[in-house]
């Protein structure tokens, strides 16, 4: 049981949900661009991790999810400029395995340049 299961909610400001990421559902935070995560993250702790970390946790999280919902941002993201993304994407599109998460995988096999990248595909495709 974790330490702090009888702890109380707090009504205490800093620890409530900042505005417009309370509800944010995953698929959104996946497709978000740098400009909307400093916007969004401006003052926070989150921006630590920087986009790449957090979209990194997000397909981990959507790969774990394992809904077929999850397969056009997450094949969006294998074009994402960080290779930290695009194989956390390949990842969880090999978790998902659908048809279209497969059809993703293999089309940026065709291109993608990052040797850690390529190795997370090839593994995503054989899974």
């Amino acid at each position: 049981m974790p330490w702090n299961s009888f702890a109380s909610d707090t009504s205490e400001p800093a620890f409530l949900p900042r505005d417009g990421v309370d509800g944010a559902s995953l698929i959104e935070l996946m497709g978000m661009t740098q400009e909307e995560f400093s916007r969004c993250f401006k003052g926070s702790a989150v921006k630590r991790t920087k986009r790449r970390g957090l979209l990194r946790n997000v397909a981990v999280a959507l790969g774990n999810w394992g809904s077929p919902e999850a397969v056009p941002v997450l094949a969006a993201a294998l074009a994402d400029a960080e290779p930290l993304v695009r194989g956390h994407a390949a990842w969880a599109l090999g978790r998902i395995g659908t048809a279209g998460a497969l059809q993703a995988l293999r089309g940026r096999a065709e291109v993608e340049e990052d040797g850690w990248v390529r190795e997370e595909l090839s593994l995503a495709l054989s899974s």
